[in-house]
């Protein structure tokens, strides 16, 4: 009877992970590329340049080159086509003041060969997060919206990553 219920027991505490195996659900793991070097043509100061650079850099199986002497090397050109953060009013007070901001980061970029073969047409990367504003805390609204941006920023390079290993070759 004891043997039995504990049999019972593991069974039953071990059911979630047979369902999470059986439903295929994988951490998620580094990408694979089509390619093996990539050119970064990207500003040297662009933040968003520095972080795909890092992001792209930890994969192993990846060269990513930076400068343009190197670019015979490369199997693909990444390129930074547009880079804009913006900041729009969303909402005023009854005094007319600004109630709330909405925050823009665009990111526009392609993939092409050297010999011009367009891998990723002209692509476009949106992320917008809404902000309230309040004047007597405007630094922490600062350093708020600051991290706001970073946020985006760093989905924008994942989507980024994942649209690169999308690419399934280079032809």
């Amino acid at each position: 009877m004891l043997h039995r219920r504990a049999l019972l027991i593991a069974a039953v505490a071990g059911l979630p992970t047979w369902a999470l195996l059986g439903c295929g659900f994988e951490l998620r793991k580094a990408p694979n590329f089509a390619f093996d070097t990539l050119f970064l043509a990207v500003a040297p100061a662009s933040p968003m340049g520095q972080e795909l650079r890092r992001n792209l850099a930890s994969n192993p199986n990846l060269i990513v080159l930076i400068d343009a002497k190197q670019l015979d090397r490369a199997q693909v050109i990444l390129d930074f086509q547009q880079e804009a953060r913006e900041k729009q009013i969303v909402a005023y007070n009854s005094a007319g003041q600004v109630r709330e901001y909405q925050l823009r980061l665009r990111f526009k970029f392609r993939l092409r060969t050297p010999n011009g073969n367009e891998l990723i047409s002209s692509t476009e990367i949106v992320q917008q997060r809404d902000i309230s504003f309040n004047e007597s805390a405007a630094l922490s609204k600062e350093a708020e919206e600051q991290l706001l941006y970073r946020d985006m920023q760093s989905d924008i390079v994942q989507q980024t990553l994942r649209r690169l290993a999308a690419v399934q070759s280079l032809k």
